[in-house]
């Protein structure tokens, strides 16, 4: 069960190695510091939809999850929480853009 998700979020979670293979690449990337495929990645994310933790502005940040055949960057995603970016606190990963997240575990 994932920690600390308010009623309206996710209270599932998913192991590391069930991920979309391209979910297993980019947090991989995470943990590495990069490089990342897309310019958007390792921007702040504001949690405008509430389903994550509340923190301070800064301490998520979105990484894509690429969504193979699909020439934009897709619904898929990884957020991360912390201030240290190759070693967040937490992660989640989301495959419909927002709507919901699962808490990553290794």
């Amino acid at each position: 069960m994932a920690r600390g998700l308010p009623a309206g979020g996710s209270q599932e979670s998913i192991p590391v190695a069930q991920l979309p293979p391209q979910g297993r690449e980019t947090y991989a990337l995470i943990r590495q510091g990069g490089p990342f495929p897309y310019e958007k990645d390792g921007t702040v994310f504001g949690n405008r939809e509430r389903l994550l933790p509340q923190h301070k502005r800064g301490y998520y940040r979105e990484y894509t999850v690429r969504t193979p055949g699909v020439r934009h960057r897709g619904a898929r995603r990884i957020v991360c929480g912390g201030y240290q970016p190759r070693t967040p606190e937490a992660c989640y990963y989301t495959s419909d853009h927002y709507a919901s997240f699962r808490e990553i575990i290794e």
